[in-house]
């Protein structure tokens, strides 16, 4: 990275002037480079990445103004985003983190409620974008079965059989394919505007201990998605979904579902990170695939 050629161009853009080098490496991920820069103005978060990856930060940026737009969870705010140094760049408001607590949670449960209640008539995105370093197709589609078996399970599942993880996995996951309409037929979703990314890591609490909510993989989907990631790796108190519920009641069926949303981030993992995740990819099929008597 030329930082001072990098920062020149930063600050250009933000209407800052910058230090020529970051203060320090931050925690951001295992994809891009996070910063720390130093500037007349204060602190600004950067995100830094190989020039390509321009469009998943237009994408970034796009989804962090969406969420921003609804009023909600707070979100960083985007100062600017650009190409310049033979680098891709995303800085953003930088925030002073605190740390979350049951109290953080149950604000955030009853914001996520009123973050969701943001909808289109439609299921999808005005643009694609990644989840991780993944693709991720959001063509608008009516029907939410239809979107979320060929957009977001079928692309995992194949994608998966081109990395070498076709076998048994490939079979079962074909057969749940063929039955993800049976986990609808008393419930219809509307499409809320969600986070797409909603893990513990991706979640923090400022300095007044409100909830804050960043690196998402934005589209318009069934709410119940974003409520599932919560439950994938941990990390949120009872007092989210105690907030939430009392805020916008769940279907009776959404603790089944939260199996079939959380496929596709292990799908996605397993893409991304490898076999690790390979055992618990088919536990989640199977376990699918035997509720609807598979």
């Amino acid at each position: 990275m030329r930082g001072e050629e990098l920062a020149t161009a930063i600050g250009r853009a933000i209407g800052a002037t910058l230090h020529a080098q970051p203060a320090s490496r931050v925690h951001g991920g295992s994809i891009n480079e996070c910063y720390r820069w130093q500037g007349d103005g204060g602190s600004v978060f950067v995100k830094v990445a190989p020039a390509q990856s321009s469009t998943t930060f237009d994408a970034e940026a796009a989804g962090l103004e969406q969420l921003r737009r609804a009023d909600a969870v707070r979100v960083p705010r985007v100062m600017g985003v650009g190409r310049n140094a033979g680098a891709a760049w995303l800085a953003l408001e930088w925030i002073r983190s605190g740390t979350p607590t049951a109290v953080t949670d149950s604000i955030l449960g009853e914001q996520l409620a009123r973050q969701h209640r943001s909808t289109q008539p439609a299921f999808g995105w005005n643009r694609d974008n990644t989840i991780g370093s993944t693709p991720q197709l959001n063509e608008w589609q009516g029907d939410w079965v239809t979107f979320f078996r060929d957009r977001r399970l079928r692309y995992q599942l194949n994608l998966a059989a081109e990395n070498g993880f076709g076998g048994r996995l490939h079979q079962r996951g074909e057969l749940l394919l063929d039955r993800v309409g049976e986990f609808f037929s008393t419930y219809r979703p509307v499409p809320s505007l969600l986070h797409g990314d909603l893990w513990g890591g991706n979640r923090t609490a400022d300095e007044q201990g409100q909830p804050v909510i960043f690196d998402p993989a934005v589209y318009y989907g069934d709410r119940e998605a974003d409520l599932a990631m919560t439950r994938l790796f941990g990390g949120f108190g009872a007092g989210l979904y105690r907030a939430y519920e009392a805020t916008w009641a769940l279907d009776d069926g959404a603790g089944v579902r939260t199996d079939l949303y959380n496929v596709y981030h292990v799908l996605n993992h397993l893409n991304l990170f490898g076999g690790g995740y390979l055992t618990q990819a088919l536990s989640l099929v199977d376990r699918l695939l035997a509720h609807v008597g598979q």
